[in-house]
């Protein structure tokens, strides 16, 4: 089976009068590593949960590949979502990797085995008896070894200590390189995860804020930071995410790029350019006034969706 693609199209998701997935339209590109991020609650696992087919839509579809993965055996069967709770029966762990084996066709033993080592997985060992860490890894394992044509990873690694996320992110793109597939790393920690990214597509409160290469979304956050009154003659014609101010001197979050030209007269004017992470401008987009920033920062003009699409 080839890399799968997902097109979500007016997708909406309910759990009683909340809506978790309102409207949503966007998609995942096959062959791809895409970080899906969001805020607690922001509506990642339900929108997860619609692509591998565990639940119906209360409106509009999703489709894998072309298909509307609601008990379509195809797409299931191409699909792993492996979550950071675990769904592992309460078997050994060499009974459970036995199991995962069994359900898919693109399973790689070898792959597995040498997984099993590298995370010090006790396979004897009842998997309701494993810690938190020892269970991430197990999904770690599955979701990898599964070679699925679209897997998605929803929070595994929050067990793990920090040596065994750094190995997950090795492996996941060493296995990558070498077999390429979809692949969907959902996340609300982003400073870790976000150099994996291809794609990005960030939720916030159940709707699509933005869609965009990482490489672009890199791009297009920018600090400018200088004496007060400089920097807010030059940030007149752009969006600007947020400010915040010492003595005399401000720096301002702006959402957009920069031209060459915007560039020279920045460093005419003696103000400084900064790069801004991915996790810096999620932070910038899905926050909102009110809710806990400072003052300062509370002062700055919030973007609305439409200025960030």
């Amino acid at each position: 089976m080839n890399a799968f693609g997902v097109q979500m199209t007016d997708l909406t998701m309910r759990y009683g009068a909340t809506r978790a997935i309102d409207s949503l339209s966007a998609s995942i590109q096959s062959g791809a590593i895409t970080g899906l991020l969001g805020r607690n609650g922001s509506g990642k696992s339900t929108l997860l949960a619609a692509i591998a087919g565990f639940r119906p839509p209360a409106g509009g579809q999703v489709r894998v590949e072309g298909r509307d993965p609601y008990e379509d055996d195809l797409a299931m069967a191409g699909t792993c979502l492996v979550r950071e709770a675990g769904d592992f029966a309460e078997v050994r762990v060499d009974a459970a990797l036995e199991l995962a084996a069994t359900m898919r066709s693109t399973w790689s033993a070898d792959l597995a085995g040498h997984l099993i080592e590298r995370f010090k997985l006790p396979t004897k060992k009842s998997v309701k008896a494993l810690s938190r860490g020892q269970r991430s890894a197990l999904g770690a394992v599955v979701g990898l070894a599964s070679r699925a044509p679209l897997t998605m990873f929803d929070e595994v690694y929050l067990g793990m200590d920090a040596p065994t996320r750094y190995a997950f992110y090795e492996e996941l793109l060493s296995d990558y390189a070498a077999h390429p597939r979809t692949i969907v790393i959902s996340s609300h920690l982003i400073e870790e995860v976000e150099r994996l990214f291809e794609h990005v597509l960030v939720l916030d409160e159940g709707r699509l804020l933005l869609q965009d290469s990482a490489e672009d979304l890199r791009e297009r956050g920018v600090r400018v930071v200088g004496n007060g009154e400089v920097v807010e003659r030059f940030v007149q014609p752009y969006t600007v995410l947020s400010r915040r101010h010492l003595g005399r001197t401000t720096a301002a979050t702006l959402y957009g790029t920069l031209t060459d030209e915007a560039e020279r007269s920045a460093d005419s004017l003696g103000l400084e350019l900064e790069s801004v992470s991915i996790q810096d401008l999620f932070v910038h987009l899905t926050e909102r006034p009110g809710n806990g920033v400072a003052p300062d920062q509370e002062a700055g003009v919030w973007a609305t969706q439409e200025e960030i699409r």
